[in-house]
């Protein structure tokens, strides 16, 4: 049985756990994972789910994503889930997530790659993935629009691609006004 280590409001552990399907605790969060891969031709890897899977079957999803499993860091969790999902190995230990969102009952981390990835060499994880693709932001938008894609805010979607070639939340060349 998988456990999850709990935070709190400020994202420190409090040295309790909760065991897989079981609800969060009031006033106490979980950690999640996503990775985004991107080809350099601007497309997002995209995966489709097992249709046997509890949620969202047979839908498609972003590259990468799970659970942060206890003991691990977002990033030791993130190197695991792509490895285990699609066979790619990562190295995340320097990496800071391009965004964290929170999320009822706690926080999702976005890592962003880079990667010019041959999808026949990705080994999918039955368990979790039937196929994998590259898609264009508007092949998403509109995978969202007819129900084949996960319904994430198409917000996010539009963020994710717009960070794949920025860094920080300033535009370049922002100055701060002078007193």
């Amino acid at each position: 049985m998988e456990t999850f280590d709990l935070y709190d409001a400020q994202r420190c552990p409090t040295g309790e756990t909760m065991l897989r399907g079981t609800p969060t605790p009031p006033h106490r969060y979980r950690l999640v994972i996503h990775i985004s891969i991107f080809n350099t031709q601007g497309q997002l890897l995209i995966q489709q789910r097992q249709t046997f899977k509890d949620d969202w079957s047979n839908m498609w999803d972003l590259s990468v994503g799970g659970s942060v499993t206890s003991g691990e860091t977002s990033q030791t969790g993130a190197e695991r889930e792509l490895e285990e999902e699609l066979g790619v190995i990562a190295d995340l230990q320097d990496t800071v997530p391009a965004a964290s969102i929170a999320f009822r009952g706690g926080f999702d981390d976005h890592y962003i790659l880079i990667r010019d990835l041959d999808l026949s060499e990705l080994h999918l994880q039955y368990e979790e993935v039937q196929a994998a693709k590259w898609a264009s932001k508007e092949e998403i938008l509109s995978m969202i629009d007819d129900g084949r894609f996960i319904p994430y805010h198409k917000a996010l979607i539009e963020l994710l691609f717009f960070l794949r070639d920025h860094q920080g939340t300033h535009t370049h060349g922002w100055q701060p006004p002078k007193t």
